[in-house]
């Protein structure tokens, strides 16, 4: 019967044993292939719009084309065309793509 017994908690036993693994093998998984790129582009970002200065050209998450014209810690002033008059202000976060002048492409 003890015999019987012993044999039962060590099935359990690498039941949990396996369990424990696919979660660590699942878990690492999700991390280099979802969070840790996650992190990096939010880092990039970040670091792009810490660089952002007058006279930089931007692309908007809404599509425009402008030039920078003054930049506070949350907003910038963007300037559409050569309109003079088409200068509006805007989050940051709006700006998805930035060109230093005189970068070539």
């Amino acid at each position: 019967m003890k015999l019987l017994m012993a044999a039962g908690t060590e099935g359990s036993m690498s039941s949990y044993i396996m369990l424990i693994a696919w979660v660590v093998i699942i878990g690492v998984f999700l991390y280099f292939t979802m969070i840790k790129p996650q992190k990096k582009e939010q880092n990039r970002i970040k670091t792009m719009l810490a660089e952002l200065e007058a006279g930089d050209s931007v692309l908007t998450s809404s599509g425009f084309y402008g030039v920078v014209i003054d930049v506070d810690e949350d907003t910038v002033i963007v300037e559409f065309g050569n309109n003079k008059n088409c200068r509006i202000p805007m989050q940051k976060t709006a700006i998805t793509q930035i060109e230093k002048p005189g970068a070539e492409s």
